[in-house]
């Protein structure tokens, strides 16, 4: 199984997030975490946060 990587200016533009707001949710344990690459360097599982943004677009049709 491959994953693929992105960074955080992706994960912005997927989800029109801020980076505060993304690390605020992360905190919350209400966003996927970023995986650790090495010092001062994350990125998130792209099928992850699709997976995140489908589920808030499922809330939505479910109202």
């Amino acid at each position: 199984m491959s994953y693929q990587l992105i960074k955080l200016q992706d994960v912005s533009k997927l989800t029109t997030l801020s980076r505060s707001s993304i690390y605020r949710l992360i905190k919350d344990g209400m966003f996927p975490a970023p995986v650790n690459l090495g010092y001062r360097s994350v990125a998130w599982v792209e099928r992850e946060v699709i997976d995140w943004v489908e589920s808030r677009l499922a809330e939505r049709l479910a109202q």
